[in-house]
């Protein structure tokens, strides 16, 4: 039997508050009938929306409004399918989402190309008839610089039919990890049997008992090799997708695709990569203190997340995680940690695991809503961790949304990863110079360095296969499972070089959901890199630093990422930040040292 309980089993006062967003289904039905309606007007506009100021701006309200109602109708089908993956009815509400989001995307695929045709010059003109253009002045920048990516009306309309197709593999995969597989049980340390699930498989991998580690670790990929040719199929074709559709809009790569649209240049990219890789030595050093840590000759794949502190993890509840995550952020300003409090209180968070739940954890929620956070949590400090990292986003989200019009209520990755990781290195402050129990000072600098390993290190691991994956497939060289696993296997071996590798650590990339979301994991990394230089800066500076951090989450996406963070006082088209958090990474492996 399943120790994860049914989400009947949970209070409500650890559920989100979807309600907030639309009062039941039928409420959804009528925003899905509105939307429908909203594409019809927009469709009105086609051939002519740039005819004078007053069409134009017509035009981009119109599609404003219709944008703010599907993100609506999709993010509130989305976060109840996640409730139980295996609910047919939010399934299939989930599915006329996408399919609604397809046909607006497609009723709107003329907007930019009819922009395109204006000079700077015309646009000066209409913002000039029409003062609440002004308003838009950076987004027609944007459009502008995609010129040359942006095909005609007639191709931009077919690629955004094909929204939901080309999609399809993520969705698949979504599918089969979280819906179809399910973990057989595992013997645990006393006898009983323990459930392996997605979310709590590097929880499992944390125990002290080596014998254990391993048997959940075998168990764990070996369920994994029976879908191999399933997942290497979706993982080939969601590559293939990247590529074709980096072709069909004149970009030379996959990777280049993904990187205009924020307007971040590739270099960012190579610098990180080849910055970490020279400071290979840290990881291997952090290695090495994890193999000192257990009984056995050589460190293996199953002691990879196994703490560098050998007593039981201190058990941290949701209610102390709150608490302590409310403190820590008392440097950006009494007005930040207010608002943190109160959506706390405010049923922004699904806390608990519960049977077939969406694995993992995100930040959700629309311009129109409150923040909705998705959590899987298990009274660890990981989770706290994790806890606070999302509430990095949900805060970002808050800022923006009342302080920008809905143009700019977007913000790009790059910089959504710099919120959340500034929440995780306050706390780790935070904790180390408050709390006095010593076992938990100790978890706590385990876990930051764990952070850092994790998301400074194995991210950047991620780009290196993701970009390999994709210039093999440019190459025309395909993508089999045997192929996949010996490009895994070879860069897991370059990072963990002290570790002993066995033929399982190759299927890792089966368990990645982020590798179908092509190009997004670097900047968890550069993210990492920029939130501790940020951090610094306000421990050392107070107020006037905090202020930018503040102004820097109320932007949105008014100006564009490197433009937005050298604002708030960090320059990542340098290597400089990546290079300071890499030694900040090092003083802590020398303090944890310090401590044996």
């Amino acid at each position: 039997m399943s120790s994860v309980p049914a989400r009947d089993d949970i209070d409500e006062e650890y559920k989100w508050a979807l309600e907030s967003l639309y009062a039941d289904d039928e409420a959804w039905e009528a925003a899905y009938e509105k939307a429908e309606a909203l594409i019809e007007d927009l469709e009105a506009y086609e051939g002519r929306c740039t005819d004078d100021a007053a069409t134009l701006l017509a035009t981009l309200e119109t599609y404003e409004q219709l944008m703010r109602t599907v993100s609506n109708v999709a993010s509130y089908a989305r976060m109840r399918r996640d409730e139980d993956t295996t609910d047919d009815t939010y399934q299939a509400l989930t599915a006329r989402s996408q399919s609604l989001s397809s046909e607006a995307s497609s009723a709107a695929s003329f907007l930019e190309p009819e922009l395109q045709e204006l000079t700077e010059d015309d646009i000066d003109e209409l913002v000039e008839a029409e003062p609440d253009l002004a308003e838009y002045e950076h987004y027609f920048d944007d459009v502008l610089r995609m010129k040359p990516h942006t095909r005609s009306t007639e191709v931009e309309n077919l690629l955004a039919e094909l929204g939901e197709v080309t999609g399809a593999a993520g969705e698949v995969y979504n599918m089969l990890a979280n819906a179809d597989m399910e973990f057989p049980t595992v013997e645990g340390p006393d006898g009983d049997a323990q459930p392996i699930t997605l979310n709590n498989f590097t929880t499992l991998q944390k125990h002290p008992d080596r014998d254990f580690r391993q048997r959940v670790y075998e168990t764990f990929y070996d369920e994994w090799e029976g879908v191999r040719n399933a997942v290497g199929t979706a993982y080939k074709n969601s590559v293939k997708t990247d590529v074709k559709l980096a072709q069909a809009r004149n970009y030379d790569t996959a990777r280049e695709a993904a990187l205009n649209g924020p307007n971040v240049p590739s270099e960012v990219y190579d610098t990180l990569v080849d910055t970490v890789n020279d400071n290979l030595d840290a990881l291997h050093r952090h290695a090495e203190l994890k193999a000192d840590t257990i009984e056995g000759d050589d460190l293996r794949m199953w002691d990879l997340y196994v703490p560098l502190v050998q007593e039981e993890s201190p058990e941290v509840s949701y209610e102390q995680a709150c608490e302590y995550v409310t403190e820590a952020v008392a440097p950006l300003g009494e007005e930040y940690q207010s608002r943190l409090a109160e959506g706390l209180d405010s049923r922004w968070v699904d806390v608990y695991e519960t049977k077939h739940k969406q694995s993992g954890a995100y930040s959700g929620g629309t311009y129109d809503s409150q923040p909705f956070i998705l959590m899987n949590y298990q009274d660890d400090v990981e989770s706290m961790y994790t806890l606070a990292h999302e509430l990095g986003h949900s805060m970002h989200s808050e800022y923006t949304s009342e302080s920008q019009p809905y143009v700019y209520s977007g913000y790009e990755i790059f910089v959504a990863e710099v919120a959340s990781t500034v929440n995780e290195t306050l706390l780790t402050h935070h904790l180390l110079d408050t709390v006095e129990d010593e076992q938990l000072r100790r978890h706590v600098l385990n876990e930051y360095l764990e952070r850092f390993r994790s998301t400074l290190y194995r991210q950047t691991m991620f780009a290196e296969f993701e970009h390999r994956t994709h210039e093999m497939a440019e190459a025309g060289e395909p993508l089999t499972p045997d192929r996949l696993d010996d490009l895994y296997a070879d860069l897991k071996g370059e990072y963990y070089a002290p570790a002993e590798l066995d033929d399982r650590i190759a299927r890792e990339w089966m368990r990645i959901p982020h590798f179908y979301r092509a190009f997004y994991v670097y900047q968890y990394a550069t993210g990492i890199s920029a939130a501790v230089a940020l951090v610094d800066g306000i421990l050392d500076e107070g107020e006037p630093a905090a202020q930018r951090y503040i102004d820097f989450l109320s932007s949105g996406s008014r100006e564009y990422p490197l433009e937005l963070l050298r604002g708030a006082g960090v320059d990542m088209a340098s290597p400089d930040p990546v290079e300071s958090a890499l030694d900040t990474y090092g003083e802590y492996l020398d303090e944890f040292a310090s401590l044996q």
